[in-house]
């Protein structure tokens, strides 16, 4: 059954809470993008981060989610498309991502050379990103992504966006690395 188990692309909460967590504050209004059913925002709340609302375009696994964490009322779930986002501008503190947009780029050929198709689709997501945070706001993307590949995409004027980034995992253990980016 689709949601029945939790599945963490990237690792869990603990693999990248050292970088992510000086990017929060408890009174944030968070939103999850492609949240799949990982326990990622179940384990925000538990952190104290209590206004996570979370996305993922399919309903089977909103609903599973939804029932796994119903006694957390500060976690809203949504069926949403990343690309259409149905809130209000300046809605979220907190935009995050960890290895959504990776989605976008998965039949590339060449990241070099990105087709129109997938820079037009990254290009819309960044787009409502950029809507839905607030004045002040930061958009946090945990991707595999290097960062000649994703800050082509990332620092563009349109968003006013400056950007940084941070490598993430446990190189000593033979691990892949990834990076967080905080914009």
């Amino acid at each position: 059954r689709e949601g029945a188990e939790t599945r963490e692309w990237l690792g869990g909460l603990s693999r990248f809470l050292p970088q992510l967590e000086p990017e929060l504050r408890p009174g944030d209004r968070i939103l999850v993008l492609g949240c799949g059913n990982s326990a990622l925002s179940h384990d925000l709340h538990e952190l104290g981060y209590t206004d996570v609302t979370s996305i993922d375009f399919s309903p089977a696994c909103i609903s599973a989610m939804r029932a796994r964490y119903a006694r957390c009322p500060g976690l809203r779930w949504a069926v949403m498309d990343i690309r259409a986002l149905a809130f209000p501008d300046a809605s979220f503190d907190v935009v995050l991502e960890k290895g959504t947009l990776d989605v976008l780029m998965v039949e590339e050929t060449d990241p070099w050379d990105v087709s129109p198709q997938a820079a037009a689709a990254m290009h819309r997501v960044l787009a409502e990103v950029s809507r839905v945070l607030r004045p002040g706001g930061c958009f946090i993307s945990i991707t595999f992504a290097q960062p000649h590949f994703r800050k082509p995409h990332y620092a563009q004027e349109a968003f006013g966006w400056s950007l940084r980034h941070a490598a993430c995992g446990d190189r000593d253990a033979g691990a892949f690395h990834y990076f967080l980016y905080v914009m």
